[in-house]
């Protein structure tokens, strides 16, 4: 591990300028430094540098960090990784402190996992080629019926184990192998009966799983019996070294080609992978024997942010998986589709055509996701207004989850057109979809000014556009607990050592950011639910508590945060207005603009009291949640009874404080 005093060296010497500078052409632009952001396509910079504040943020992405995250990202380094080529840039030596015992022990666990996994892949390999068993059913399976090439067989690393119950576990314990590690890695399993060793995969072919710097972290292993009663697959159990929700197959062997053609073909299982490949088809990965997770798409989006799914001809896989293609969009990636003709798949269709043959039918046959997904659902709704309803409300599910707002305008046009629907409508569903679920400020200005249209037809006076009369988010009576508490820490890091008057009865009383934040949350012994924001909280006590109240916290303890999750955020939540300029528009009008400390007046006490009325709401929840099991004993009952009717007597007390601060 690396000491804390070394990592601050670190940080100090980092210039973020230099450093991003050898990735990215940046340009001036006043005090801060443009560019086109490499995490993502864009034509129109919005990728900004700040070496004051040494952090950067993309505005379109969303991705911002200082200068070691930056390299975590963009190079898929670890934390350690990353500290070390900083270090190794200003020729700083890093001094690493001394491991504890359960460090070393767990780091020696994960090194002796990947070393009976390797020593596995090897072990199948050599069954696979020189044993007459390997050879007569393993072999003569990938070259007969798959038709794969000795080539592409050495290249994935294929074998096959053997059909005698534990005979590779006995020749791993023999190599000097540990029980504990063929169990945890899932290669072995325990009878019950004398705890002796036997093999999870006998008698299958095997197709070792490598994760993206090319070691070996599990395998699937496929039965070539016709027995329905023997699974198909089997895959190694999840272990410290393997989480299937964090792999792709094949992503180690695509990356280069990935990049290369900056996109990712998506298929289903590991013979769709190989296949494609030996027919020279190579940007291409699998789910790994899951269902698509987030984790997947965002390892993707390391290379590419174009993506495109291939489904065989059956139409019950293809409706199942169109959960997928929400998750895509949501990630902000670009993604299109191909089906296959009736009963092929991938493996199938690669086989005996060339890289251009496959390269040309995806060309021809890929659609963009809406026609897709629209054509396909239209067909079952076969002129029935009610079922047409519901697919456009499934539509509009799919647009709502894609984050660039010029994609969607144009997707929001093309769904229009295809349904037959009023444009409009589907703006506004769209919005406030995207307001409901995502808090998307975008979606929250549309409906704000949908209502603020309805209040000049019905003749009132017109509400100010949010983003012109205030520079901060509103926090409104139904915002959730994670938008509250990131209020909160955005107003102790922007603004914690500031003092806003209050009105107290008569009286006007100077009231310290820090100090209100901090009472009211210590008066009742709380803590915030996201650990992100609970670190940022305690980092900045420590300070405040060390320096004395009214002395501004440097930032640098954030963004120079040990934890890369804890800098992120407080990037995030430090740069996010610094784009916004009050309209001067307003202010020729004499319309009066929200200052500095009206706002923390405003708007702090009334966080904090959003916040204690959201966590008196959960207590409540769960309290009638256990009055509801009907298990309670009537003592129980009683005491659960006079909690809740303390609950509510605050409940009302907050509600009446809050009414006094809208009104």
């Amino acid at each position: 591990m690396i000491d804390r005093e070394t990592v601050d060296r670190i940080y100090a010497a980092a210039d973020i300028v230099d450093i991003i500078g050898d990735f990215v052409t940046l340009k001036r632009k006043g005090v801060n430094y443009t560019a086109c952001c490499p995490f993502h396509n864009e034509k129109t910079p919005s990728f900004i540098v700040s070496p004051a504040k040494g952090v950067y943020k993309c505005f379109g992405c969303g991705k911002g960090g200082n200068a070691v995250t930056f390299l975590m990202e963009h190079e898929s380094l670890t934390y350690p990784e990353a500290l070390k080529m900083v270090a190794k840039r200003y020729n700083i030596e890093v001094q690493e402190r001394e491991q504890t015992e359960e460090d070393v022990r767990r780091n020696n666990d994960r090194e002796s996992m990947f070393a009976v996994n390797s020593w596995a892949a090897d072990y199948f390999i050599n069954y696979l080629h020189r044993d007459d068993e390997g050879i007569a059913v393993g072999l003569s399976y990938f070259r007969q019926k798959r038709e794969l090439t000795d080539a592409t067989i050495q290249k994935f690393g294929l074998g096959f184990c053997p059909s005698r119950g534990d005979r590779m576990s006995k020749d791993a314990l023999a190599a000097g192998y540990k029980k504990e590690f063929l169990l945890s890695t899932g290669l072995s399993k325990e009878r019950e009966s004398d705890q002796s060793l036997y093999d999870r995969f006998r008698d299958r072919v095997i197709f070792p799983v490598h994760n993206i710097s090319g070691r070996v972290v599990a395998f699937g292993a496929r039965t070539l019996r016709s027995d329905k009663e023997v699974a198909k697959y089997l895959n190694s159990p999840e272990s410290e070294i393997y989480s299937k929700k964090n792999e792709l197959y094949g992503l180690y062997f695509a990356k280069r080609a990935i990049q290369q053609q900056d996109c990712a073909i998506m298929v289903e299982g590991y013979l769709d992978v190989i296949s494609m490949h030996q027919a020279g088809v190579e940007n291409v990965v699998a789910s790994s024997g899951t269902s698509l997770t987030t984790e997947q798409i965002r390892l993707l989006g390391r290379f590419t942010r174009n993506m495109t799914v291939i489904y065989d001809g059956d139409s019950a896989g293809i409706k199942a998986s169109l959960r997928g293609i929400d998750m895509i969009l949501k990630e902000g990636m670009n993604v299109r589709v191909v089906s296959l003709p009736e009963g092929e798949d991938p493996d199938t269709f690669a086989r005996g055509r060339s890289s251009e043959e496959l390269q040309r039918y995806i060309h021809d046959h890929e659609q963009d996701f809406l026609d897709f997904k629209a054509h396909l659902l239209l067909d079952e709704a076969q002129g029935d207004p009610i079922r047409k309803a519901s697919l456009i409300t499934d539509m509009v599910q799919s647009i709502a989850q894609i984050p660039d707002s010029i994609q969607r305008s144009v997707y929001i046009k093309e769904c229009a057109r295809t349904m037959d629907i009023d444009e409009q409508i589907l703006i506004g569903e769209v919005a406030r979809k995207r307001m409901a679920t995502t808090g998307d400020r975008e979606a929250d200005d549309f409906v704000r000014r949908q209502m603020a249209r309805q209040r000049r037809e019905e003749g009132q006076a017109p509400m100010p556009q949010a983003g012109e009369t205030e520079f901060r988010a509103r926090i409104e009576v139904g915002s959730s607990v994670d938008a509250l508490e990131r209020e909160l820490v955005r107003d102790l890091l922007k603004y914690g050592h500031r003092f806003f008057n209050f009105k107290e009865g008569k009286n006007m009383v100077a009231c310290n950011v820090a100090e209100v934040i901090f009472g009211e949350l210590d008066a009742d012994n709380l803590h915030f639910t996201d650990e992100r924001y609970n670190q940022i909280l305690e980092t900045y006590r420590a300070e405040w508590q060390r320096l004395g109240t009214g002395v501004e916290v440097s930032h640098d303890h954030f963004v120079s945060h040990v934890n890369p999750d804890v800098c992120n955020i407080a990037v995030d939540i430090l740069m996010a207005d610094d784009n916004y300029v009050p309209s001067e528009l307003w202010r020729r009008k004499e319309v009066h603009v929200e200052s500095e400390e009206e706002m923390l007046a405003n708007g702090v006490p009334k966080a904090v009291t959003l916040y204690k009325s959201k966590v008196v709401e959960r207590l409540i929840r769960e309290e009638q949640q256990k009055l509801a099991s009907g298990a309670l004993s009537e003592a129980e009952e009683e005491s659960i009874l006079r909690h809740l009717s303390q609950l509510n007597s605050i409940k009302v007390t907050i509600a009446n404080r809050l009414q006094r601060m809208i009104l």
